[in-house]
């Protein structure tokens, strides 16, 4: 097979362009590739055309610097594709009823087949189980090609770690891990993320790749589970569990610190593990009991802050039906507009079934992402003060939490941002 990966000036085909592979796409427009991103929403690929970011961390600039280079247009239509040097594949991989859904992949794979050529190399970047590129990927791509893998085309998986809203680690200085089915589309993959990442980490095989991102978000996911029991059963401990994790980190070794929270979301936490143990029960007939324990935990804690709140109300003579509820924040972490799977939202959903007023500020995230259901406001100190209570799901810098602590008669706070007396700590 003729050697492939050529960096400067090859093409790239970057399939979903969401928070990972945008940011792919404008680092390897920097590094010399043309670049052609795929995406089957239409709003997106309309809105990047008019340089129009939608994804933290690429600004309207960088979509503007990558037009007028000429080596940047994202497009719906596979059929303008003429040829791939490399393809990177980073389309969602949700959970349907537990279970996961490769659809997206599925689609992406038949998508570009007919476009593969020899020497092209495919590497996907989606969270999932392992086995899914030699298993499920492959298949799809030699068929659609009529091509080997191995023998005409590089086929292998790389781990994603974007990290939204993160100051300090992005896609060039954080750490590639890469795999390949075979030692050339291990040494084709390394070559193509060389040019773009300032580091790479070869493992044996796509499997392990692939383990790799499980165990990394598992462990989160277990972790922040135990903090978020502690949480629970500090209060009657009469402990403080935010000043214990506090001082504990002050330990030189052999502890991490986690915090509690209002429970897990974005692309990975409420997802990885579940897939981690989908395919151990589909095929060791064995649970992973840590996750499931995990999952059992976090899941729980959107209830537990409604109860909460509802008891906090009840204290001051008023029910959570009828009351007005300001919650600050509906993204899943801080400084992102990233909604997906945040717990935010199962907290809003479940105070307006209970018949809350509920207003909502949430200064990142765009509002055709919003639920119709929800209704924005400005965080003023007449809406403050207008609140029976305030609650923080999401502890934005952008939030005056002074304000909020001064102005507000009842806070709840799940992310141990204000203080006072009338302040109430997850």
């Amino acid at each position: 097979m003729r050697q492939s990966s050529r960096t400067s000036g090859s093409k790239l085909i970057v399939v979903g362009l969401g928070y990972v592979g945008l940011p792919l796409a404008m680092r390897a427009v920097e590094a010399g590739f043309s670049v052609i991103g795929v995406d089957t929403d239409e709003l997106r690929v309309k809105r990047l055309g008019a340089c129009d970011s939608y994804i933290e961390g690429v600004d309207g600039a960088s979509l503007v610097a990558a037009a007028d280079s000429g080596r940047f247009r994202a497009t719906t239509d596979y059929k303008t594709i003429d040829s791939v040097d490399v393809c990177v594949i980073t389309v969602p991989t949700p959970l349907r009823e537990g279970a996961p859904d490769l659809g997206f992949v599925d689609c992406a794979g038949r998508s570009i087949a007919p476009h593969l050529s020899p020497g092209s190399t495919v590497i996907l970047e989606s969270t999932t189980y392992p086995g899914t590129t030699e298993c499920l990927l492959r298949p799809l791509l030699e068929a659609g090609s009529g091509l080997e893998a191995g023998r005409d085309f590089h086929l292998g998986y790389s781990p994603e770690r974007i990290d939204p809203g993160n100051p300090d680690w992005h896609l060039e200085n954080t750490p590639k891990v890469i795999s390949g089915i075979d030692e050339a589309s291990l040494g084709s993959i390394e070559r193509f993320y060389a040019s773009i990442v300032e580091r790479t980490v070869p493992v044996s095989s796509c499997r392990t790749a692939e383990l790799t991102k499980l165990l990394e978000n598992t462990f989160r996911h277990v972790n922040i589970a135990l903090v978020n029991e502690m949480a629970m059963i500090s209060r009657q401990l009469g402990a403080d569990i935010w000043e214990a994790v506090e001082a504990a980190s002050t330990k030189p070794f052999g502890f991490m610190p986690f915090r509690p929270g209002p429970g897990v979301g974005g692309h990975c936490l409420p997802v990885d593990p579940s897939y981690l143990s989908w395919q151990v029960k589909r095929l060791l007939r064995q649970d992973v009991r840590f996750v499931t324990l995990a999952n059992e935990i976090n899941d729980h804690m959107p209830d537990h802050v409604v109860r909460r709140i509802t008891h906090g109300l009840n204290k001051r003579g008023k029910s959570v039906n009828g009351s007005r509820v300001l919650q600050l924040g509906l993204s899943y972490k801080k400084n992102t507009g990233d909604i997906r799977e945040s717990p935010a939202l199962v907290i809003a959903r479940s105070l307006l079934a209970l018949g809350a007023q509920l207003v909502v500020t949430e200064p990142h995230t765009d509002s055709y992402l919003v639920p119709p259901d929800i209704t924005r406001v400005e965080l003023t100190e007449a809406e403050i003060r207008t609140a029976d209570v305030v609650l923080v799901t999401t502890d934005h810098d952008a939030f005056d939490y002074a304000l909020v602590e001064r102005a507000g008669a009842y806070v709840f706070d799940t992310r141990n941002r204000c203080r006072g007396e009338r302040v109430e700590i997850l």
